[in-house]
């Protein structure tokens, strides 16, 4: 066996070993603590039972004294001692709240219990057989004294006492071998569990000594070999069941997180591809005829500025994407009228923007709770969205509406559309509906990602609507924010 196999063995091993050890342990627990419970009120119970019955016995003789003191010579007495005491004898003392419930009521009396005088030198047995209860009561002047023998009658209590001990002893003996058994049977869904997170884990770390070329093929051979398999546990044990689905729900969203970091790769390469491969084509081409031919050297420089240019721009976003996914993007939340913020995005766009018609419908005023940056800047992708897909000399709608405790951000084209099929998918990286009338208009599929970003981070989100030719409407909605208030504290 491998040391990798045997590293999951002895981890696997360990985890169902201790786990087992220390159910059995609570088991175990629970069980002599009940055996005590119960032995403790059998003690108690047959305790109680016999001196009930030594003063039931004594009960007719203090009735007789009350009425005949001199009867105390005559008195049928059986298992009873009586005798006239000056002074009080020592013992075990009775509890006054067992005192209470006991049936002889005579002021003054005491109880107690009277072990044998040499009884430090006699066994625990002999000592019971030999234990004597003692009732002293006042009665005419006189102190009279009543000894009853209880150990005849505790004599059997302890033999029947001892073969429950026996018997209890029996059964946590079989009970913790049964408990065994079944623990580790009940268990071995975890233990399978472990193996597969201690072989994943083997997996993952060989991330670490990878080089990078090769991180793209390591991933999806982990997710081919690991992350695409499930754990089968029996219907009956609902817990494990709930767990193995759980884990199988992590694994999947693992794997889908791979496979997203591995497209993700290949599609900024690709993107990067393309204007760096322009980029050089053009700096070979000023090295052959540019120095001395000056078209060759405007548009070997014009081409060059506008890949560079697009680079710094999808860099810009990757490095914007990048952030967000490691939550180091801070939100400034201000309250502020959204028509405003929308206005500006209008002149903006109008000064850049000779060739479309822009209708304008802003319900003023319109205040929500937002990083007004940001804000634009998702809002801004979408009006350039709209300007790229739409025909020159088309319409595009800007509205921001009020209904029912939210503010509605409005942006429709009357563009090329986009088809129910490739609907869901616009808000993924780098995706695009149509590649080659997307390639004209320079967009790198990354837009639309950071705007989705932006507003989900708001707790705000997209309603979406297209027609294939007739046009694209999509709508922000925003909870209203109800007063105007600085939130000057960032938000992580």
């Amino acid at each position: 066996m491998s040391k990798k196999n045997e590293s999951s063995a002895n981890l696997t091993s360990r985890i169902r070993s201790s786990l087992v050890l220390k159910l059995n342990f609570h088991m175990i627990s629970r069980l002599i603590s009940g055996f005590l419970l119960i032995n403790t009120f059998i003690v108690l119970m047959v305790f109680f039972v016999v001196i009930w019955k030594a003063e039931e016995g004594a009960k007719n003789i203090i009735e007789v004294l009350k009425e005949n003191p001199a009867a105390i010579e005559t008195i049928s007495r059986e298992k009873y001692e009586i005798s006239t005491v000056k002074e009080l004898s020592k013992g075990i003392k009775i509890s006054n709240s067992l005192k209470k419930r006991l049936p002889i009521d005579i002021y003054g009396i005491k109880r107690n219990i009277k072990l044998p005088d040499n009884h430090r030198e006699m066994k625990f047995l002999e000592k019971t057989y030999m234990t004597k209860y003692i009732m002293e009561f006042p009665l005419h002047h006189t102190n009279y004294q009543i000894i009853y023998p209880i150990g005849p009658d505790l004599k059997l209590f302890v033999r029947f006492f001892t073969f429950l001990l026996i018997f209890e002893l029996l059964f946590i003996l079989i009970s913790l071998r049964k408990g065994y058994k079944n623990i580790r049977k009940t268990l071995q869904p975890i233990a399978e569990l472990a193996k597969t997170a201690q072989s994943l884990n083997a997996e993952v770390s060989a991330l670490g000594g990878t080089q990078l070329k090769d991180l793209a093929g390591v991933i999806s051979n982990i997710d081919a070999n690991r992350l695409d398999s499930y754990i089968s546990i029996d219907s009956s044990q609902d817990e494990l069941k709930d767990l193995a689905f759980a884990i199988n729900g992590m694994l999947n969203r693992i794997n889908d997180s791979y496979q997203s970091q591995v497209r993700f790769v290949s599609d900024a390469s690709h993107e990067l591809r393309t204007p760096i491969s322009v980029i050089q084509g053009y700096a070979n081409l000023l090295d052959r005829w540019g120095k001395n031919d000056e078209k060759a050297l405007q548009e070997s420089i014009d081409a060059i500025k506008s890949e560079a240019g697009s680079m710094k721009d999808l860099v810009e976003q990757l490095l914007f994407l990048a952030r967000g996914d490691n939550e180091t993007i801070q939100l400034h939340r201000e309250v502020f009228d959204c028509c405003e913020t929308m206005d500006e995005i209008i002149r903006e766009t109008q000064m850049i923007d000779k060739g479309h018609v822009f209708e304008v419908e802003l319900d003023k005023p319109a205040y929500i709770n937002a990083d007004k940056q940001l804000l634009k800047q998702a809002i801004r992708i979408l009006v350039d969205n709209s300007i790229k897909f739409t025909p020159v000399g088309d319409k595009i709608i800007l509205r921001v509406n009020k209904k029912e405790k939210n503010v509605y951000v409005v942006v429709q084209d009357s563009g090329i559309g986009i088809d129910s099929e490739n609907l869901p998918k616009i808000f993924d990286r780098f995706y695009r509906s149509d590649e080659s009338r997307a390639r004209k208009t320079g967009g790198s599929g990354l837009g639309l990602s950071i705007a989705r970003w932006i507003i989900e981070r708001h707790g705000a989100y997209f309603e979406i609507l297209s027609r294939v030719d007739i046009g694209t409407r999509i709508t922000i909605v925003f909870s209203e924010a109800k007063e105007i208030k600085s939130d000057k504290s960032p938000e992580k």
